[in-house]
Formats: structure tokens, sequence, C-alpha cells
């Protein structure tokens, strides 16, 4: 079974979304691939039960039967009945809940199917960017049409057809011819030689996407898990890459919200930012103002909204507190260490070498372990007199889980959030209950994966850059075609700080 779940801000007023949606006859007034609806037997459309059969714009038919409405509740949920696509078992549904501040509506759209295994990829994409991103940029673009006096019918899109292989998933009918960009390309799993420059297609932007050409690309240590396959967030062949900064130099059908020339940045998936240009979905972009660059915010965005959630959600650092922070002279530890002292932690750092040091000493840390040189949960107890630290931010993984664990306080947090030396490994979690610990392992999606979950950590984090709480030092600079090069340094801890990509003129 495949569950897909998508949600999306409608800029509206939930009432005038839900009028919308709650006609199960009313698609093809909206939803770019339909040309034609009606409902069987003239039932009522809200009229639970109720078959609706509709034809595609490229000739495809279908038939799908409403199972549940509330009005109470702005929910529906509805099956397919037949279809020409293997979408077996598909149930869907519909929710809309009002935005807390301000006049705006949070629609959910998730679904579940079993497709044949050979053809899952292609139908998973089909229903999220052909189905549910292109509706979600189709209503913005009806909502719009009704405010400006615009006829409602009036539709450009174009649309969807069905997939023919798995080898090419064509989501949109009468695309112009695809133009190329230079990408990194893992066709492969494996190690930093996997990393390949190579032309791949690049065909317009389809319903619901823009076209971004990037000036500055973020490399973090999750591209090298999902260079390596520890992560399947790239299946090869494919682009790594989750960070980026540039320009929008096109707009898809049913875009709102977003221009042409527009500078915006990201920190999310899907994989794909190791390229010149690239199609995306505008639903999680940020908007950058004149006062953060594009290398601040490709160095540092990712990072600092991670940080924002680390030191904010997952555990909230508080005044006084004993924070331990390992890897402090890489990208996020860099923030990690400022940020906490700014809250007002005492903060006592990990890293491998005296340069790195010096550097974190710089950024306000109260206290540095060399660990090449002494054991740092020793040097944790001497220097809190055997209290230990009250929350440990880990992302070194294996060869730092242990002793964490020794230098934590009783009732203290461990919050391991990478593993760039392995992984832990199995423990028997009876051990924790010695000082009553607390582990979390959290992963960035869950924190982000929404733009009202995303938008509070960019908000905090662009702040505490304006208020000078934390700086993003210049990072390390790569060719895009190098990123091997990247790569190779970034597992050999060889670097300090925030590492990008920069595509060729």
């Amino acid at each position: 079974m495949v569950r897909v779940c998508q949600s999306t801000i409608i800029d509206a007023p939930i009432d005038e979304v839900w009028a919308i949606l709650r006609d199960f006859n009313g698609h093809d007034r909206w939803h770019p691939a339909i040309a034609f609806s009606e409902i069987e037997g003239s039932e009522p459309v809200d009229a639970v039960g109720s078959v609706r059969h509709f034809r595609l714009n490229d000739g495809g038919e279908l038939r799908e039967q409403l199972l549940a409405l509330s009005d109470k509740d702005r929910r529906l949920s509805y099956c397919l009945l037949e279809a020409p696509l293997p979408l077996m078992g598909y149930v869907a549904s519909l929710r809309l809940k009002p935005v807390t501040d301000g006049d705006a509506t949070f629609w959910e759209w998730r679904s579940e199917f079993n497709p044949p295994a050979h053809r899952r990829d292609e139908l998973v994409k089909l229903v999220t960017e052909g189905i549910y991103q292109a509706g979600f940029a189709a209503v913005r673009a009806l909502l719009r049409r009704r405010n400006a006096g615009a006829p409602v019918e009036a539709r450009s899109s174009p649309a969807i057809v069905a997939p023919t292989s798995s080898a090419s998933v064509p989501l949109v009918a009468s695309r112009a011819a695809a133009e190329t960009t230079h990408a990194i390309v893992v066709e492969r799993y494996g190690g930093p030689e996997e990393l390949q420059l190579r032309d791949i297609a690049l065909p317009p932007p389809a319903p619901g996407e823009v076209r971004i050409r990037h000036t500055v690309i973020g490399v973090n240590f999750i591209d090298v898990y999902c260079r390596t396959g520890f992560f399947d967030l790239l299946r090869p062949p494919g682009v790594p890459g989750m960070e980026a900064a540039g320009i929008i130099e096109a707009v898809g059908p049913a875009v709102s919200g977003f221009s042409i020339g527009d500078r915006v940045a990201y920190a999310c998936p899907p994989v794909g930012a190791y390229s010149e240009r690239r199609n995306m979905a505008p639903e999680l972009l940020v908007r950058l103002s004149d006062d953060i660059s594009d290398e601040t915010a490709a160095a540092g965005l990712l990072k600092g909204v991670s940080a924002s959630f680390l030191l904010h959600d997952v555990h909230a650092v508080k005044p006084g507190e004993i924070v331990l922070i390992h890897a402090a002279a890489g990208g996020v530890g860099q923030l990690l260490v400022q940020w906490a002292r700014h809250l007002g932690a005492t903060v006592i750092a990990t890293v491998s070498s005296d340069d790195k040091a010096r550097i974190v000493e710089r950024l306000g840390a109260h206290h540095v372990i060399v660990y090449s040189r002494e054991n740092f949960a020793d040097a944790v107890m001497r220097l809190t007199a055997g209290r230990g630290a009250d929350v440990a931010y880990d992302a070194v993984g294996n060869d730092t889980f242990a002793g964490s664990l020794a230098a934590l306080a009783v009732r203290g947090h461990l919050v391991s959030f990478g593993q760039a030396s392995g992984p832990v490994g199995n423990w028997d979690i009876g051990r924790f209950a010695s000082k009553s610990l607390t582990i979390s392992r959290p992963n960035y999606a869950h924190f982000t994966d929404t733009p009202e979950k995303l938008a509070p950590h960019v908000v905090r984090f662009f702040q505490a850059l304006r208020q000078g709480v934390v700086r993003v030092d210049a990072p390390t600079r790569y060719d895009l075609a190098n990123a091997a090069d990247a790569h190779r340094d970034l597992e050999a801890r060889r670097t300090t700080g925030a590492l990008v990509l920069v595509p060729g003129p």
C-alpha cells in the first residue's frame, strides 16, 4: 500500500475554499486535467454515494464515488471506481482547517492505493504532482480570477496524460521539447566518485511549478546519506541536494504568488539541487529580502532551520542549562554554539583539532574540548563538577553516542540528529533508566514539510541573523563540477562552517 499526503496554505477564507471543494461535480471548473464532469443519475453534488463520471483533456475517462462529506469538519473522501491507470484501491480525502494567524486556509489532500511494483514511482509522482500540486495551484488561480472579476471557467493549463513507462513519466500533454541543464547525477549508490556532471533533460515547468536558476547550492551531510543510499530520498539515477538559492526564470500554469525574477531559496525535498536549473513546486520556497544574500541563504538556510527546531522545539534550551555540542565547528554546530549561548546556556563544545577549537572559542563557547586529545565525557563531568550536561546535540553518531550518554546529567536529553561516523547501533533502553535519560532522533522533514511548519523557523533564523545572534561566515566554495571534492572534504572533516557549490555562468 502506498500513501501520499500533500498540503498547502491557500490565501483565502476557509468558507470560500470549502465552497469550491465540496462541489463533487465542480472540479472541471478548476482542475487543469478535467475537460468534462457529470454526476450519474442526476444525484445532488454533495450526496454521499453519488458517482461522478469525468473525462480528462487527453480523452481518458474515470469514475469516482463520494464516500463521506462533512460541512462541520470541512472534509470529504472519495474512491476511484474506474480509471485508465492501475491505481488499485485508490481512496482519497480532502481536509481543510483555518490558519490560526490570518484569514487563510490549510488544505491537506491524502490518498492510499496499490500500484504495480514496477510502476510505483511514476504513479506516486503522477498523483503528487499531476493531481494534488496542480490542484492546489489551480484553486489559487480560480480564487485570484474571482477576485479580479475574470470568468472562472478560464483555464490555460495542459492536461494530465497517462504514464506510459517507468523510464519516462510524462505528466502533462502538449509540452514543448525539453531543454537540458548541467547537473550532478548519482548513477548508483557509492562513494564521492559517483557524483558525475551530466546533461539532463529539463522540461518546461508543469502546472504548479516554477523553474529556478541556481546561483549558489548548499552542501549538507544529508547529501552524503543520499549518495550512499543510507536515506532513500534519492533513487539512482538521480540528482542530490536539498538546499539552494537562485532566481525564478519561468513560471508554469496555475502558479500564484511568484514571478519571473524573484529571488528565492529552499531547504527541502525533493532532491535535485545539484543542478544549474530545476523545476519544483513553490510551496516551500522562501523569498529572499535584499539583506539576505544568495550565498548566505544557500549556506545557512537548512542549517539555520535545523538549529531553530533543535534549540526551540526538540529541546527548548533555557537560561542556565548546560549544553554539549558535538562537531561544533561544522555548519550546524557553529549556529548551535552561538544561538545556545544567546539563550543563556553554558556551552561546552567538542572539536577534532586545535584550529577548530579556536574557531569555536571565537563564536562564544564557554568550554572547548578537543576530543582527539581527551575523553570528552570525563571532561564534561570535570567542567560541571560531576553534574553533567542537560542536553547533548550529537550529529556524529557511532563515535560519540556512548560518550554523550555518559556526559549527561540526571534527566538529561540526548538529541541524536546525525551519524556522520556511522549508525549508533542497538541499545538496551533499560540502560537509560540509570539517569532517567531522554533520547530524541528528530527527522528534518517532520518539522519542515508544510509551509506552516517551515515558516516559523525561517522567520526565527532570519531574525537571528539580522539581530546578530548568529552569523554565517563565508562558506567554502566549489565549482558544481567538483561536487565530489566537496563530499570528500566534508566526510574527512577537513572543513569548518558551510560548503557550497557554484554553477557555471
